[in-house]
């Protein structure tokens, strides 16, 4: 099958740019001796998961009791939910998947939330595994890193019957902010990337002080695509890191490639659009395609003042000079053109999304194509 063979709005995945990501990622997973348990949020493609396993990824990261069900209803035996789940229902879910062999773990940063689910699975004598979350500068989710309560926090959630804390979780979301005043992007990556480490290691250090984890057993468990581009592991009382959850490394993006963790040839997503209408104008001409919120999303980032790439070449990944996605309704797409578009009515338009993660959470299948040629069709799940 052919590109022109397929429907559009369509996401492509380019294989051999798809290929060499995993395989960086995994090298830098393996030099750093920390297990990859990639976050399947980005793709939620079996198929794709089946293809990070084989590189060497240890386990899943999900984002929800769904994508959990789907996964391991795939053949994934080892599974963490990176959120905090605090609701009967969820436990029952969770259960029922440890019930079936899957190793399971959930985050906990509330007492509430702790003794919820101590509760539930103690009364069913039953112990789930559950990591506790650590803000490292976020300022999302997670107990602070460096406030005195946090020892306590471990230590109570410790003692609850029903739960068994496997270690520490955190994210360093403000990776995606960009560089502050005088950094470079680099330095930007550099700063966050210690943060996260260090201030998950020093809180470390201070529950095996404490006597509440111990180096030889405890999970340390950071990650986001910007910080483990730059990713380098370092020890702190014994401890270090022992996992790292990154996504959207498979393909990257626009956001990716502002922040300067990639450059745009190393995109391997791209949504391909048909041009549905041209209005000519005596400067700038409007054309519109038929891929709006609803596939590309109208995430920004840092550096980003259009909702994403226009190609002018997809096989060199070659911006096209001077155009810009300007707006996004539903369904269309308004691409500005000054001088003149070399479109015509019915022509296929690529771009790369600006979030590759919202753009496939849209969509029931992923193509994977080789130059021209579409190799492969996979099913998205848990949409």
């Amino acid at each position: 099958m052919l590109l022109s063979d397929l429907p559009t709005p369509t996401l492509l995945i380019d294989r051999n740019r798809l290929e060499a990501n995993i395989e960086a990622v995994q090298a830098r997973a393996d030099r750093e001796g920390v297990a990859l348990r990639t976050h399947i949020k980005t793709h939620k493609c079996p198929d794709l998961a089946r293809l990070q396993k084989t590189a060497g990824a240890k386990g899943l990261t999900v984002a929800t009791l769904p994508e959990a069900e789907a996964f391991a209803a795939s053949g994934f035996d080892d599974l963490v939910i990176a959120k905090e789940v605090v609701d009967a229902i969820s436990f029952g879910g969770i259960a029922k998947l440890m019930e079936q062999g899957v190793r399971m773990a959930f985050c906990v940063d509330t007492i509430a939330g702790a003794e919820a689910a101590s509760a539930f699975y103690s009364e069913r004598e039953r112990t789930a595994d559950v990591l506790v979350e650590v803000d490292v500068g976020h300022g999302r989710c997670g107990i602070g890193w460096e406030e005195p309560p946090a020892v306590d926090f471990v230590r109570h959630v410790g003692g609850l019957s029903g739960l068994h804390v496997r270690g520490l979780l955190t994210h360093a979301g403000h990776s995606y902010l960009g560089p502050s005043e005088g950094e470079t992007r680099g330095d930007a990556l550099d700063r966050v990337m210690a943060e996260e480490r260090d201030r998950l290691l020093s809180l470390a250090a201070r529950l095996g002080a404490a006597g509440l984890l111990d180096p030889s057993e405890a999970v340390l468990s950071l990650g986001s695509t910007p910080t483990f581009s730059r990713f380098e592991n370092a020890e702190q009382d014994g401890f270090r890191i022992t996992e790292a959850r990154p996504g959207n490394y498979v393909f990257h993006d626009a956001i990716q490639v502002a922040l300067g963790v990639c450059s745009l040839t190393d995109c391997a997503l791209t949504v391909q659009a048909t041009v549905i209408s041209i209005h000519r104008g005596s400067g700038t001409d409007r054309v519109y395609v038929n891929a709006g919120k609803k596939t590309l999303t109208t995430d920004k980032g840092y550096g980003l003042a259009d909702y994403g790439v226009v190609l002018h070449s997809p096989r060199t990944m070659k911006r096209m000079p001077h155009a810009r996605l300007a707006s996004l309704s539903e369904e269309h797409g308004w691409i500005e053109i000054p001088g003149g578009a070399p479109f015509d009515v019915g022509d296929r338009v690529r771009i790369v999304p600006n979030h590759a993660c919202v753009a496939v959470a849209t969509q029931s299948k992923l193509y994977v194509v080789d130059g021209d040629e579409v190799v492969g069709d996979w099913e998205v799940v848990a949409r």
